[in-house]
């Protein structure tokens, strides 16, 4: 239940330049394709809550610009505005993809259990996830693609700990469908970062249960509704894109329009 713009985000991100007037399109979707970002493309297919794309170009840095900073002082995406919140009132802004996810399934009612314990088990799955899982795949892959130079104690370190989750995760599949009881926000927050498992140097064929989840998943129609979400948008980053994308080298100007966005 998506709307795109016709707008890539521009300077600034202003909604007046990225939104069409839609009243069924009540949230904007700040997005690039990647595993945070797929997260709430898929949660939003999931629940199919109503929402509109502001795609980001990572690599011209718009996650730098002052009006995406107001949304997510971090400067990373997803981020999202909710023009018709909980609770009513005005537009509501989320960001960090496991708040995102957290909101997303209070709102809907879908993919989160009501029930204290069951819950917390999804939680705490969900925190394993934000704390561990994405970080460290996020260094290998960095270590082993990015890194403009081959640091062999950081791929061993990351590479170990990249296993050592993927068996954790495993173990816990050894006997359950999915992560914690029913398809919930455990498996969306896990599976765009296990979808990057080739990237990341590992084969599935040596966790038998994560391959197993990962098949049934990947079979779900919204699921894969989710991941087609900018695909076309895609481009290879070039040197300074991934400079931008790694923080190394901001624009000249981001710094200074950070100070602003926040004194505003």
């Amino acid at each position: 239940m998506r709307d795109r713009g016709d707008k890539p985000a521009e300077a600034g991100l202003g909604l007046t330049q990225t939104r069409q007037e839609d009243p069924a399109a009540m949230i904007d979707l700040y997005y690039a394709p990647t595993p945070n970002g797929w997260k709430i493309s898929i949660m939003l297919e999931e629940c199919g809550l109503p929402y509109k794309v502001v795609p980001m170009q990572l690599g011209r840095g718009d996650q730098h610009q002052p009006g995406f900073l107001k949304l997510s002082p971090n400067g990373r995406m997803p981020a999202i505005v909710d023009h018709a919140p909980i609770g009513g009132g005005a537009p509501l802004s989320v960001f960090e993809s496991g708040a995102i996810l957290i909101y997303l399934a209070e709102k809907s009612g879908q993919l989160m259990p009501t029930e204290t314990r069951a819950r917390f088990e999804v939680m705490q799955w969900l925190m394993w996830q934000m704390a561990g899982l994405g970080p460290m795949l996020g260094q290998n892959g960095h270590f082993l693609l990015y890194a403009p130079e081959k640091i062999p104690y950081a791929i061993d370190r990351y590479s170990r700990e990249a296993k050592r989750l993927y068996g954790v995760l495993d173990q816990r599949l050894a006997d359950r469908a999915c992560i914690a009881g029913d398809y919930s926000i455990a498996d969306i927050a896990c599976f765009p970062w296990i979808m990057t498992h080739k990237a990341q140097g590992l084969t599935l064929d040596d966790y038998p249960n994560i391959k197993r989840w990962y098949a049934a998943l990947r079979a779900r129609p919204k699921l894969q509704a989710g991941l087609a979400l900018g695909k076309e948008d895609k481009k290879p980053m070039d040197e300074q894109a991934r400079k931008l994308l790694f923080g190394v080298d901001k624009p000249a100007h981001a710094d200074a329009q950070a100070q602003s966005a926040q004194q505003q």
